[in-house]
């Protein structure tokens, strides 16, 4: 599965566009890792704990993003964008874009 922030896929031609994908992860902190956060961002510096919670989602939404565009038949996402939001118990990461079938041109093998 090819994933791509562009519009388009240089050396490839979009044969069909299958629609817009999504996959979602919500995800919360335990309470205790809450309150270090919060004792954490007093005295500044990196929320390692955070960081990793926020790029494990992000990988889990990418998964199922790539999951529900092979369930249509795609070969590849353009488009593909994150989005975050907040709420009171933990943090909603989306990733999205548009599920397509490619088709590789101009592939003429050199010897």
């Amino acid at each position: 599965m090819i994933l791509s922030t562009m519009n388009d896929l240089p050396g490839y031609e979009v044969t069909e566009v299958l629609g817009e994908v999504f996959g979602i992860t919500v995800r919360s902190r335990h309470l205790g890792a809450q309150i270090g956060a919060g004792v954490k961002s007093i005295v500044g510096g990196e929320l390692r704990g955070m960081t990793k919670m926020l790029a494990q989602s992000r990988s889990e939404a990418q998964d199922r993003l790539i999951e529900a565009a092979q369930a249509r038949g795609g070969e590849a996402v353009l488009a593909m964008r994150f989005d975050a939001s907040e709420f009171g118990a933990g943090q909603e990461i989306c990733a999205y874009g548009t599920a397509v079938k490619i088709r590789q041109v101009g592939s003429a093998t050199r010897a």
